[in-house]
């Protein structure tokens, strides 16, 4: 009998690529993120060729997505960009900890950082004063993920470039 068991190994990182997965539920306030996100690493002179964007229905589908793509050994992080609003058919807190536990998981098992853009408010209503807030704050946390994904691609470089010289020691 065949049984598949999930690698934990890290992947390699070779390229100077990062991934950015983006839910498509409240989408014109998650690509507020995402494009600030883009905005944010054109503006540090990372090359907009070298970010892949990929969108998903809804955030549930988003760590799954964003294990494979840390696994590919393609990308040097993957940041993911949601909102998570309470109401609907399913809880706010279930969905908000399934998504986020997952990211974790996808990071520790692929050895690739995966970063939270992945907003959970208390209060969300769909109505202007809200949508505004929320852009605008979606705005900000785009910034603040190109920022920190731009610190732990180099943290991770830097250790990488350790190892190297501590095996040739």
């Amino acid at each position: 009998m065949n049984q598949f068991t999930a690698s934990t190994a890290p992947a390699p990182r070779r390229t100077h690529r990062l991934a950015a997965i983006s839910a498509g539920w409240h989408r014109e306030i998650v690509l507020r993120a995402r494009d600030a996100f883009l905005a944010e690493l054109a503006r540090e002179g990372w090359p907009p060729d070298q970010v892949d964007s990929f969108d998903v229905p809804g955030v549930f589908e988003i760590p799954l997505l964003a294990r494979r793509l840390a696994q590919s050994g393609r990308y040097e992080a993957v940041v993911a960009f949601g909102l998570i609003v309470n109401g609907g058919i399913y809880r706010h807190d279930f969905v908000s900890r399934s998504v986020i536990d997952g990211l974790m998981q996808a990071q520790l098992d692929s050895g690739v950082p995966v970063l939270s853009a992945v907003l959970t408010p208390h209060h969300f209503h769909e109505h202007d004063e809200h949508r505004r807030y929320f852009g605008e704050h979606f705005v900000v946390k785009g910034t603040e993920a190109a920022q920190a994904a731009l610190r732990i691609v180099a943290l991770h470089r830097d250790l990488d470039t350790l190892e190297r010289v501590d095996a040739l020691a």
